[in-house]
């Protein structure tokens, strides 16, 4: 990989003025790709969203914070225009101000491709002159898309479009489909090989452990896209089991089977799914019904059962010592 970084840069500097050969770097990742940047109305939630022939583009080209804004820096990627970037939206500059504060003293401006979004919706964004044909972007209300080094120029009008006509869905599925819609049109030039879907809150909250709702990456994939679309809908799954979860706290079992049972529509096969609602039933008094679920369970993976042996002792299956016989006697 450092070889081929070396042999693309110096490949770079050979097409441009000498004069400018030290803009490109060997530490700046060459995130030639396909971005939006978004936040919606409603939630206030923002959102990043990127696919790019490139491995692990999740590292370079996001940047996010809630209640402040977020960044994407691509082409020949200035990652430090993403925690400068929004540093100045937390001082008070407008994206348009940022960005040509980022932009002033890069000597790279002409080869960057950057799009900031504040907690407001105002967005600004900037292709350099030396981006790599087709390269363009497209601002919106509450959003950007750009992309460079794509095989047409069709590519970004049909993410904004896609956007566009998406309103009304969660912001996740909207940025999804924006960079689907970029796929359809032919994309990077290159092919495709990783993608990443960042979401935080639209307000800053005293967690900030919990201000980033959906942290996906697909690093390395023949098919990145169709991976992130699976990985969002494993983590909505999992919202339905949280959700369960906090409904069982509450003693509200008919609200907590509703919850399992999407979460198990979804994804029929996951024995993890399965397996706590079926010890959800237990613990509520549901006992024949959590030995029809658990005897699936078992049947596929026998080291349920010895998980199950071991609830009693920290308190998360509590049963009858006849009924706790029958759990773990199923055949």
């Amino acid at each position: 990989m450092k070889k081929t970084l070396y042999t693309i840069a110096s490949l770079c500097c050979l097409a441009v003025p000498a004069a400018r050969a030290q803009v490109y770097k060997t530490e700046e990742p060459l995130a030639h790709t396909y971005s939006i940047v978004a936040r919606d109305p409603q939630t206030g939630e923002m959102a990043v969203g990127v696919q790019s022939h490139w491995f692990s583009v999740g590292t370079a080209v996001p940047w996010v914070e809630a209640g402040v804004g977020v960044v994407a820096t691509q082409s020949f990627t200035n990652k430090s225009f993403g925690l400068r970037g929004l540093e100045l939206l937390k001082q008070g500059k407008t994206p348009e101000e940022a960005l040509a504060i980022l932009l002033k003293d890069d000597e790279g401006r002409e080869v960057r491709q950057v799009s900031i979004l504040d907690a407001q919706g105002r967005v600004a964004t900037h292709t350099g002159k030396q981006c790599i044909r087709y390269a363009g972007h497209i601002t919106g209300k509450n959003f950007s898309v750009q992309a460079n080094m794509m095989l047409t120029d069709k590519v970004w009008p049909a993410m904004a479009k896609a956007f566009e006509q998406s309103a009304g869905k969660p912001l996740a599925e909207r940025v999804v489909l924006a960079m689907q819609a970029a796929e359809r049109e032919g994309g990077d030039i290159r092919g495709k090989q990783s993608a990443v879907l960042v979401v935080v809150k639209g307000k800053k909250t005293d967690q900030p452990w919990d201000d980033k709702t959906i942290d996906l990456r697909v690093d390395d994939h023949e098919k990145p896209l169709d991976e992130l679309e699976r990985l969002l809908k494993v983590y909505r799954a999992y919202e339905h089991m949280n959700n369960g979860d906090l409904a069982v706290e509450k003693g509200q079992m008919d609200v907590a089977m509703q919850e399992y049972m999407k979460a198990e529509t979804m994804f029929p096969d996951n024995l993890e799914m399965k397996y706590w609602h079926a010890i959800t039933l237990a613990n509520n008094g549901d006992v024949n019904g959590a030995i029809k679920l658990l005897r699936e369970v078992y049947k596929k993976d026998a080291n349920w059962k010895e998980l199950t042996s071991r609830l009693p002792e920290v308190g998360l299956l509590v049963l009858q010592p006849q009924d706790m016989k029958r759990v773990l006697d199923i055949k």
